[in-house]
């Protein structure tokens, strides 16, 4: 039978969590005398890794709630909600490195309003993590004061990206890396693809669902994956080290340029027709305004899709140091990137245990120093001298 959870791949736990959460809602809106309603509180805070499907489970957790069936996935509830249009579920996110306190104070307001045609007022954060001080102060009272019929679900990575403040008031939901054999299954069976391409994508993207298509889908996705893992097999001398961090840097500005520029041009054109750009009706002082400030969103969202795109090379590195460290141990532990088999041998024994452990060291203070506005080329310089054998 379908339902809003298929999306929630290898959640099995948290799905039941959710569903009885539903049920003792629907208990306490029917007013049932003695029905279970402790399974339901009015702000919950979903944690997960990158690619758990935290976001999946925020919407699905709305449309089953707003659903006579409890997440039929087929009525007009679902659909609206799952698709973002449902009047009474506000979906909010962002493509630029923070949420302003502005884009809370309006969730907040509609937060306030009693339903208008579904049964509940529900107010998903899908990027908690990025709430700026003033947002989250700003959300703090609402949460703590929320309205009869209003429900907050926050999504972050960890428990600790939320102010202590805000998490204490919330019902803490951890979702799991999903298994590779579940991702694998669930691409094999949704797109069709090669069962041995769907396993290969499944653990390249080490349970990032989003990932994972991408690798099965798309061969430049594959391509750029494997420059990415050829990086510590060419750190000979430290000019090559350098050019290497110029690369990684210089791809992840690439492929962020190329995701952005669609997008941006159809936002731009939008925004002129919006304004009237090329009619007598409009005014280009105030179209100006409205463009510069469109244009400076932009460069702040390719800015953080640059930065996730690095990241995730960095990811992908630690992921072959990994690798090296269960060869060297005997640990037994299947290989992330077995097709790399015979060089992650290799590696394995010109190096040392604890050199291998220093390295995934070194990953993970770069991928710290960009995340706390290091330069990027600077900080990957820094690492790929820290990863060269000499």
């Amino acid at each position: 039978m379908v339902s809003v959870w298929d999306e929630l791949v290898g959640q099995e736990p948290a799905v039941k969590i959710l569903q009885r959460a539903v049920a003792a809602a629907d208990n306490q809106l029917q007013g049932m005398s003695g029905a279970d309603v402790a399974g339901m509180t009015h702000a919950w805070l979903i944690t997960g890794p990158p690619g758990s499907g935290r976001s999946n489970a925020g919407r699905a957790f709305a449309a089953a709630l707003q659903c006579g069936l409890q997440g039929c996935n087929e009525c007009t509830n679902c659909r609206t909600v799952l698709s973002g249009a449902h009047p009474d579920v506000s979906l909010i996110r962002t493509e630029l490195l923070s949420i302003r306190v502005a884009e809370i104070r309006e969730l907040i307001r509609r937060a306030a309003m009693s339903p208008t045609q579904g049964r509940w007022q529900v107010m998903v954060v899908e990027d908690a993590d990025r709430l700026t001080e003033q947002a989250a102060d700003a959300l703090l009272k609402s949460i703590e004061e929320p309205s009869p019929r209003t429900l907050w679900v926050l999504c972050a990575p960890t428990v600790e990206d939320v102010v202590p403040t805000i998490r204490s008031r919330c019902r803490l939901l951890v979702l799991r890396t999903p298994p590779t054999a579940a991702v694998a299954k669930m691409l094999a069976e949704r797109t069709g693809i090669d069962p041995e391409l769907a396993t290969f994508a499944a653990r390249a993207a080490q349970g990032h669902i989003g990932r994972a298509k991408a690798l099965a889908r798309d061969e430049v996705v594959r391509q750029r994956r494997s420059n990415v893992l050829k990086v510590p097999f060419e750190l000979r001398t430290i000019g090559s080290c350098l050019n290497a961090a110029a690369k990684l840097v210089d791809a992840a500005k690439e492929e962020a340029k190329a995701s952005a520029a669609e997008v941006d041009q159809r936002e731009r054109a939008e925004l002129e027709q919006a304004l009237g750009v090329g009619t007598k009706g409009a005014k280009p002082r105030d179209s100006n305004a409205a463009l510069k400030e469109l244009e400076d969103q932009q460069k702040a969202r390719a800015k953080r899709w640059e930065r996730d795109v690095l990241d995730r090379s960095l990811v992908d590195l630690m992921a072959l140091y990994r690798d090296v460290l269960v060869v060297q141990t005997n640990a037994g532990a299947e290989l992330i990137n077995a097709e790399l088999e015979r060089e992650i041998a290799q590696l394995a024994r010109r190096t040392t245990p604890e050199q291998t452990i220093r390295r995934i060291d070194a990953l993970t203070h770069c991928r710290d120093a960009i995340d706390t506005n290091v330069a990027p080329l600077l900080a990957v310089e820094a690492l790929t001298l820290s990863l060269h054998e000499g």
